[in-house]
């Protein structure tokens, strides 16, 4: 496993493996916060003991390939170009924030990309399972197998009354997000996705976008994962989530019904249109492709397009991302440029399947 490998791959295992509903539930994803006990916390610690807790993760590297059966590389971010890091960002393996400070900070990853840990973010350590479809408990397995093997080579900050301790006081506890990311394309033309969503808020689930907080939701995808960790046990947050989950796939499936009975000519002419435009197009923006992109996945998973495998919305989610076009043209591009080198990649993965 290299660093181009992980850069330049648009899919990973989450993205092109089955699971289950995974016309609907993208994937499900478990998040631990730990910190290191005699380390301050990343935002009050020095660089000293910033560099302390990269010097321990990276000695855990051969631990977790033993364990785990996979094969596991640092990355210091430090040493890879901004839009490396963004690229990174857009293929769900470190966050946002994590991208834009880099000095000792680092990346832990599986070569699979199902397991990662970003070093130095918020916390000394975040460590995610990402795997496709609904597939919550699976997901939550992994992650308390890699926190045990973790946990074995450091001293976690853990209180007996408050359990783990972090930086944002609404991880303390057991320190798990849980989430998962949806493709609600009939909620939304159906309009029902408000009353939807404000009945999630009101369970105390935190409604978010295509790359988690602070971002919008874009191509009808959503985030849904739990807001509050002190005072619920794991198995709780899991499985709350993954009911409410189960329940907006049966809403969503029913609104797809619907279309699909009353408004059958409707649904295909949108869906069409958007098939049309995209194996067609020159300049494509970001929002437009990732609008349309929904559409034609929507259209293939009610089997009124059949010639195109749904992966290719995985793959098209990464590859039609600002960061990634620049990295795939190895230059820096202008809007425009972005948008017509868009274009033509999506016209090349339809063609390719056709």
């Amino acid at each position: 496993m290299s660093l181009n490998n992980i850069l330049d791959q648009p899919l990973t295992s989450w993205m092109k493996d089955p699971g289950p509903d995974n016309d609907i539930v993208l994937s499900s994803r478990i998040r631990l916060a730990r910190n290191i006990g005699v380390i301050p916390f990343p935002n009050r610690a020095t660089e000293e003991q910033l560099n302390q807790v990269v010097e321990t993760v990276k000695n855990s590297v051969g631990d977790l390939t033993k364990e785990t059966g996979t094969a596991f590389m640092f990355l210091d971010l430090d040493k890879i170009s901004p839009l490396e890091r963004f690229v990174l960002v857009e293929k769900h393996l470190i966050s946002p924030v994590h991208a834009q400070e880099a000095k000792y900070r680092g990346l832990l990853t599986g070569a699979d990309g199902v397991v990662s840990i970003m070093v130095n973010e918020e916390d000394h350590l975040r460590a995610q399972v990402i795997l496709p479809g609904l597939q919550l408990e699976e997901a939550w397995q992994v992650a308390n197998s890699v926190d045990d093997i973790l946990e074995a080579k450091m001293d976690f900050a853990f209180s007996e009354r408050q359990g783990y301790l972090t930086s944002c006081p609404t991880n303390v506890g057991s320190g798990l997000r849980a989430s998962v990311m949806l493709h609600l394309p009939a909620l939304v033309i159906t309009n029902q996705i408000g009353r939807v969503l404000s009945a999630i808020s009101q369970l105390g689930l935190a409604v978010r976008g295509l790359y988690g907080e602070g971002s919008e939701a874009i191509g009808n995808i959503y985030q849904i994962s739990n807001q509050m960790t002190l005072g619920f046990a794991e198995r709780e947050i899991v499985e709350n989530l993954q009911s409410v989950a189960g329940q907006i796939v049966e809403q969503e499936r029913l609104a797809r019904d619907y279309l699909f009975k009353n408004n059958n000519e409707q649904l295909a002419d949108r869906v069409f249109r958007a098939y049309g435009i995209l194996s067609c197009a020159r300049i494509v923006s970001s929002q437009e492709a990732m609008r349309l992109l929904s559409d034609v996945r929507l259209g293939v998973d009610l089997g009124i397009i059949q010639e195109i495998d749904p992966k290719i919305f995985n793959e098209l989610l990464v590859k039609t991302r600002p960061n990634f076009l620049q990295k795939i043209a190895h230059r820096d591009l202008d809007a425009m440029g972005r948008d017509m080198m868009r274009a033509e990649i999506i016209r090349q993965t339809i063609k390719r399947q056709t």
